[in-house]
């Protein structure tokens, strides 16, 4: 779970207190500016690279009722010892096709449906492509998910997952803490179902981390019979209320 954390970040849990009296917020932003993506250098992992299962929204007395959901599902967000896992600017790596010949029609449908999700994303936040995964802090891989083993004992097959490692990084000479999450996407699905499944794994690489009970949010717990490709008015408000908390994330350490 996203709560269990291995270990403290040694040496630097005093310094991030005083940060957090004084971190910077941004709102979403329709047009944003571009983030600078230089590569990161002395990576360090905080915790292991286990998936963190996001939190599953409980059923609300409104939803009980059939009565109009709540305008946002802020409740059910996890956040980090660190603080809310979110950046003010994202460099995003998407893996290319295999081959620079004819392309395989599978990576070729996969990548497109990818980047259809990103670009909905992309509407509301900083995000900037790269070519180099070690610049990137979400790194997107055609690669279906490993089984994954439910507190029951039995094993859950999944066509996507990201997995969430919190890091420091030297970024322009800076001491950073980021998030740095892997999602994992299995090209083994028709294109709609790619994207809507694109959609919702990168909610939760952009902190998101929690599951809405509403079917038409992209964050929804269960999908639906028809996927989910835009970005509900939920989603939104949710997103626009966790870009206006502080964080201690993207800022510099101080030793």
């Amino acid at each position: 779970m996203l709560r269990q954390w291995r270990r403290p970040l040694p040496g630097l849990l005093a310094p991030l207190l005083i940060l957090a009296i004084s971190t910077r917020t941004q709102p979403v932003q329709a047009n944003p500016t571009e983030p600078s993506c230089p590569l990161a250098s002395a990576s360090e992992p905080i915790r292991s690279p286990a998936a963190p299962p996001p939190a599953v929204a409980p059923q609300t007395d409104a939803a009980r009722k059939g009565l109009q959901a709540p305008p946002d599902y802020r409740q059910v967000l996890t956040s980090t010892p660190y603080g809310w896992p979110r950046l003010d600017g994202w460099c995003v790596w998407i893996e290319p096709l295999s081959s620079s010949g004819t392309p395989d029609p599978w990576e070729q449908r996969w990548l497109l449906a990818v980047e259809a999700a990103l670009e909905r994303w992309q509407r509301l936040l900083p995000i900037r492509r790269v070519v180099d995964p070690a610049a990137a802090q979400v790194r997107i891989r055609r690669q279906r998910p490993p089984l994954r083993q439910e507190p029951d004992g039995r094993m859950r097959a999944s066509h996507g997952r990201a997995i969430l490692e919190l890091r420091t990084v030297t970024r322009n000479g800076l001491p950073l803490l980021e998030p740095s999450v892997d999602v994992l996407l299995s090209p083994g699905q028709r294109p709609q179902a790619i994207q809507a499944t694109a959609l919702h794994e990168l909610g939760h690489a952009f902190g998101l981390w929690g599951h809405s009970d509403h079917p038409g949010d992209a964050m929804a717990t269960t999908p639906g019979p028809t996927p989910i490709l835009e970005l509900s008015p939920r989603d939104q408000a949710t997103l626009r209320w966790l870009y206006g908390q502080p964080t201690r994330f993207g800022l510099p350490l101080t030793r």
